[in-house]
C-alpha cells in the first residue's frame, strides 16, 4: 500500500507540475486579479481529476533520484512551453490595443493592464478585458486545457526536450501574432493615414488656423466613433484566430 500510494503521488506530481506551470501563462489564469490561492487550487484539483485519465502515459519513478528531478524539470518546461504559445498567440489583441490608441490619441493614457501584468494604454487593456470575458464565455479556456492534456501524446513524459522545434514553434507563434495584430488594428492604420494627410492638406490651405487646436478633438471622436464601429469585427475575428491556432497547435 506504502508503495501504491507513493507511485500515486509521483504521477500526481508530473501532472501538476506541467498543468501548473501552463496555468502559470494562461491567459486570464495569469492575471494579477486571480487569487495566487484559487490559481493552485485548479491546478491540484485539474491534477487530481486528470490522473485516472492519463496514468497511462506517466511513468514508474526511477531509483535515481537525480533521473526523477531531471524528469520533473522536464515536465515544468513542457508546461511553460505551451503556457508561452497561448501567451504569444494572445498578444496580437495587445499589439492591435496600442495601435488603436495611439490612432485615436490615447497614448498617454496609461492603465495597469491585467493580462500582461503591466502598464499599457487604456484601449490595450479595454481589448484584452473583452477579449478575456469572451474567451471564458464561450469556453475556449477549455481548449487551453486541453492543450496541455494532449501534449503528452506529442511530448511524451521524461522524452528530451526538442528546444530547437520550441524555439522555431515560438518564433513562428510570435510572427503569427504580429501580422495578425497588424491586420486586426488595420482600420485605425487606414484613419492615422487618411487623418493626418488630411490634416497636413487643411494647415497647408490655411495656415493660419490652429490646426493642433483642432485636429486633436477631432481625431478623439472619429477614432472612437471607428471604435465603436469595429470592436465586435476586432474581437470576433481575433477569438477565430485563437482558437484556429490552438487548433493547429494541438494537432
Amino acid at each position: 500500500m506504502q508503495e501504491l500510494l507513493s507511485l500515486e503521488i509521483y504521477k500526481y506530481m508530473l501532472i501538476f507540475m506541467r498543468l501548473g506551470s501552463a496555468l502559470m501563462l494562461m491567459p486570464g489564469f495569469m492575471s494579477s486579479y486571480v487569487n495566487m490561492r484559487l490559481r493552485l487550487s485548479i491546478a491540484l484539483a485539474l491534477s487530481f481529476v486528470l490522473l485516472p485519465f492519463l496514468n497511462e502515459f506517466l511513468p514508474a519513478p526511477s531509483a535515481d533520484f537525480l533521473a526523477n528531478l531531471k524528469v520533473c524539470g522536464f515536465e515544468i518546461l513542457y508546461g511553460l512551453f505551451m503556457g508561452l504559445v497561448m501567451q504569444f498567440l494572445y498578444s496580437a489583441l495587445n499589439l492591435c490595443g496600442n495601435f488603436a490608441g495611439t490612432a485615436i490619441g490615447f497614448s498617454n493614457a496609461q492603465v495597469f493592464n491585467p493580462s500582461s501584468q503591466t502598464q499599457s494604454i487604456v484601449l490595450e487593456s479595454f481589448f484584452s478585458i473583452i477579449a478575456l470575458t469572451v474567451i471564458f464565455i464561450s469556453d475556449l479556456h477549455h481548449m487551453m486545457i486541453s492543450a496541455v492534456i494532449d501534449s503528452y501524446n506529442i511530448f511524451p513524459v521524461g522524452s528530451p526536450l526538442p528546444l530547437g522545434d520550441f524555439a522555431n514553434f515560438l518564433s513562428q507563434a510570435l510572427g503569427k501574432s504580429f501580422t495578425m495584430g497588424f491586420k486586426l488594428a488595420s482600420p485605425f492604420i487606414a484613419f492615422t493615414i487618411i487623418f493626418y494627410v488630411g490634416m497636413g492638406l487643411v494647415s497647408r490651405l490655411m495656415p493660419q488656423l490652429n490646426i493642433f487646436f483642432l485636429s486633436l478633438p477631432l481625431q478623439i471622436y472619429l477614432g472612437l466613433g471607428l471604435l465603436f464601429i469595429t470592436i465586435p469585427a476586432i474581437i470576433f475575428w481575433f477569438i477565430n484566430y485563437y482558437e484556429d491556432n490552438l487548433h493547429h497547435f494541438l494537432s
